[in-house]
């Protein structure tokens, strides 16, 4: 099942709206068969296994990572193709909460007479798989905030230079994150003032992150690198209704998508906007600030994840903070994580935080 769950994360950021899963056959305590969800979501991790696995598969176990699929899309179901190849017994370590599934698929195995376990791994599929049934529960993906900082946590100087704070090191662990996201999202003032790409290099050839900007009013430079790649690498703005018509057309005509969304308090509803984003299909979501965009999404309680790069440097109180302004005037409000993870990246230190669901 380890080997399963390692598997299916190679799909992340590569097959939403489906979950990125991952499945091995073995028979007589030899693997047979692997596979996971291929970019696009198809062919399905099983699918793949079984055509790996050939006649093999018969009487053999198939370790899936997330119930196979019962409905019947652009493939047939995943518990009809195992139970075609003759698999004998199926692993899984959750239930699939997809109305279209919730266990109708664990269902169809057992009436036809093939073994199945369930609970063996549960608690990192449960993780594996957080955005997607995220999506389901709630309509919104799951969200990592990236924050690289200073050890009084500024991200900028006082003049707004920021590159770089962190190493090269550090810098390619936030790309290795991007490869693992549907989307990377970042605020109309650090596209305004980095310029930025948002795209995943360094991890060969690969489909693209979606490129997400926060801009009410969609005031980014139309000379900017995200306006000249905008046809090669997809690029979505999340904006306010009172975007001037002319820069919808210019961004549009550029190939731009452009979604609007509802305000609040003078600023895009960062409710709204997840779920608008969660309608489009994205289940996992990395933003990369700046500090306003992060406060807004801790102070709504909407982060599930924190990825912090600590640098060896300090820059003082006139530095822009990493966060922007929370409100928080009791430490009982203020927004609280379990820390999981500590690493060295070079020079800086990776620590990393997910959401407490103890209070």
């Amino acid at each position: 099942m380890a080997h399963a769950l390692g598997l299916g994360r190679r799909g992340m950021g590569q097959c939403w709206p489906n979950p990125a899963v991952g499945c091995v056959i073995v028979r007589d305590g030899r693997v047979v068969g692997r596979g996971w969800t291929q970019p696009g979501g198809r062919p399905h991790a099983e699918t793949v296994a079984l055509e790996q696995a050939g006649e093999a598969a018969r009487g053999a176990t198939a370790y899936v990572t997330l119930e196979p699929c019962a409905h019947h899309g652009k493939t047939p179901p995943c518990c009809e193709a195992l139970v075609a190849a003759g698999i004998a017994r199926v692993v899984a370590p959750i239930a699939d909460s997809d109305p279209r599934v919730d266990g109708q698929g664990f269902d169809y195995l057992r009436k036809n007479g093939v073994d199945v376990t369930t609970g063996i791994g549960a608690e990192q599929a449960l993780l594996d798989h957080a955005g997607f049934f995220l999506r389901l529960s709630q309509g919104r993906p799951w969200v990592t905030l990236k924050l690289a900082m200073t050890l009084d946590g500024r991200i900028a100087t006082a003049t707004g230079e920021s590159q770089w704070i962190t190493g090269p090191a550090a810098r390619r662990a936030v790309h290795g994150l991007r490869a693992t996201h549907d989307a990377v999202m970042v605020g109309a003032g650090t596209a305004r003032a980095d310029d930025p790409q948002l795209t995943v290099r360094g991890f060969g050839d690969r489909q693209q992150p979606v490129r997400i900007v926060v801009s009410r009013l969609i005031d980014v430079p139309l000379m900017s690198y995200l306006a000249q790649s905008a046809r090669d690498v997809p690029l979505w703005f999340c904006h306010g209704p009172e975007a001037r018509s002319e820069l919808r057309s210019a961004w549009d005509g550029i190939g731009a998508r452009l979604l609007s969304c509802q305000i609040s308090g003078g600023r895009i509803d960062p409710h709204a906007m997840l779920r608008t984003l969660g309608a489009e299909g994205l289940t996992r979501v990395f933003c990369e600030g700046g500090g306003q965009l992060a406060g807004s999404l801790l102070m709504h309680d909407l982060v599930d994840e924190l990825h912090v790069f600590s640098a060896g440097m300090a820059l003082g109180a006139e530095g822009h903070p990493g966060i922007g302004a929370l409100g928080v005037a009791r430490l009982d409000e203020a927004p609280r994580f379990q820390l999981v993870d500590v690493m060295s990246e070079g020079a800086d230190i990776h620590h990393v935080w997910r959401r407490r669901l103890d209070g």
